[in-house]
Formats: C-alpha cells, sequence, structure tokens
C-alpha cells in the first residue's frame, strides 16, 4: 500500500502499522507497559521502514528532496554512530586527503551496511571535491 499525505502524520494515523526494531506496535506501547518495564528503548527506535513511510508521504507532497533524504535516512539506522561521524568528519572540506579515500568510504558503506544512495552520495562529493580542489588541508 503506498502511503500518502493522508497517511500524515505517521505516528498517528498509521500507529498500528508502524513498530520499533522490537516489532512491538507504536499503539500498543502504552504507560502502563512503560511503568511494567515491558517496553524498551529497542520499542522507541526509528526503523528503516518507517522512515521509507515517511519518503513516501514527502514525495507523495511534492517534496522530493526531502524523500530522498528520508530513503538516505533510512539506509543508515544500521550504520554504527563512529562510522556516521567519522564520514561526516571525512566530508567536511579539507579532511579527505584524496578523492579515493572518499571511494572507500563509499566502498564500505556499500559493501557493509547496504547504504547505495549514501555511498552514491559520498561518490558525487568525491568528484565535486576534486574539482574545486577541496582535498588541500585548510587549517
Amino acid at each position: 500500500m503506498k502511503l500518502t499525505i493522508a497517511d500524515y502524520p505517521l505516528a498517528e494515523m498509521q500507529g498500528d502499522k508502524i513498530s520499533g526494531k522490537r516489532g512491538k506496535a507504536l499503539d500498543d506501547i502504552t504507560l502502563a507497559l512503560v511503568l511494567a518495564g515491558e517496553v524498551t528503548m529497542a520499542d522507541l527506535q526509528i526503523t528503516p521502514t518507517s522512515l521509507q513511510k515517511q519518503a513516501e508521504i514527502s514525495a507523495d507532497a511534492g517534496r522530493p528532496t526531502l524523500a530522498l533524504n528520508f530513503q538516505r535516512a533510512s539506509e543508515l539506522v544500521e550504520v554504527p554512530q563512529e562510522v556516521i561521524m567519522s564520514t561526516y568528519e571525512l566530508l567536511r572540506p579539507g579532511r579527505a586527503r584524496s578523492k579515493a579515500e572518499l571511494y572507500d568510504r563509499a566502498a564500505i558503506l556499500r559493501d557493509t551496511y547496504k547504504a547505495n544512495s549514501i555511498a552514491d552520495y559520498i561518490i558525487e562529493a568525491a568528484d565535486i571535491y576534486e574539482k574545486r580542489g577541496l582535498f588541500t588541508r585548510r587549517y
């Protein structure tokens, strides 16, 4: 079923179909279950599926860039925080020493974490950085 702008906000309109990492539906999470210790952080963590649903709604709302960002975010859910932060640091102008360094990071994201659109984004950035001379250390 393709989601539309009528499904926004997703948590309110599709709460029975959204779940955390353990599979518990958002609508099934109650204060009583929280107080009983039956809800964990995994029940509250966003999933790739939820982000992909947000992407569908954004696309239907005529927000293709936002939809693409949600799609990319869905690929990053399972990527460890330290990989995300070190990738961010590499993407800052003057931090990566070469195009190859960014290409290597893209390969890791693609091969290890199946983050294909993120890898494509990094390759695109590497090509632009090379054209603009942004591999030179700035400070």
